[in-house]
């Protein structure tokens, strides 16, 4: 595949890991669980994702922007809900080569330390800094740590068919991608690879 093929591709990952992770927080929206003292962000899961392509890294910093907007957070949630989001994502892609237990700690330690100090400052909600750790943190734990760690497991299976054999985990030199290349052309000359 050419440079402008793979750009195309890496930006139609982070669209639709973007557009995932909205859909997700605007149906937790409903139940509440979105943002607030208590939250259980289930689109947080999908910060797993770096682990398996760095397209993760923007699209879930997009999806993160867009949900605040669209559920109406204030302006500074906006922001450093965002850049909370963002800084674990880049942080599990800088452990996407640890196991998935550790992959998933720095969304949880960066929403449990940024997002208090939103819900105290920005929202003024009734409560200590430290009470709001927990809650966030064990939203946090539920959402990455449990559900993205199943979301690991069950994407791992299939990992190539969804990522491609590019992705940060499966890197290969040139040589042996245009090996496996060739190993994957029919006889007739048509490719079976149909990622």
């Amino acid at each position: 595949m050419d440079r402008s093929g793979k750009g195309i591709l890496f930006l139609t990952r982070s669209a639709m890991i973007a557009a995932i992770y909205v859909v997700l927080t605007v149906f937790i929206s409903a139940f509440n669980l979105a943002s607030g003292v208590i939250q259980i962000r289930i689109s947080e899961a999908l910060t797993i994702l770096p682990v398996f392509t760095n397209a993760a890294v923007p699209g879930l910093f997009a999806g993160c922007l867009i949900s605040n907007l669209i559920t109406g957070c204030a302006p500074f949630d906006v922001v450093f809900g965002s850049i909370a989001t963002l800084i674990g994502a880049v942080g599990t892609y800088a452990l996407r080569k640890k196991s998935p237990a550790i992959a998933a700690l720095p969304p949880i330690i960066s929403n449990t330390v940024i997002i208090p100090f939103v819900l105290k400052f920005v929202y003024d909600f009734p409560g200590s800094i430290p009470f709001f750790m927990l809650t966030v943190g064990a939203g946090e734990v539920i959402s990455c740590g449990i559900l993205g760690v199943a979301l690991y497991s069950a994407l791992t299976p299939v990992k190539n068919r969804l990522f491609g054999s590019s992705s940060p985990e499966n890197s290969t030199s040139p040589d042996e991608n245009a090996s496996m290349e060739n190993s994957r052309v029919s006889g007739d000359g048509s490719s079976s690879d149909d990622v």
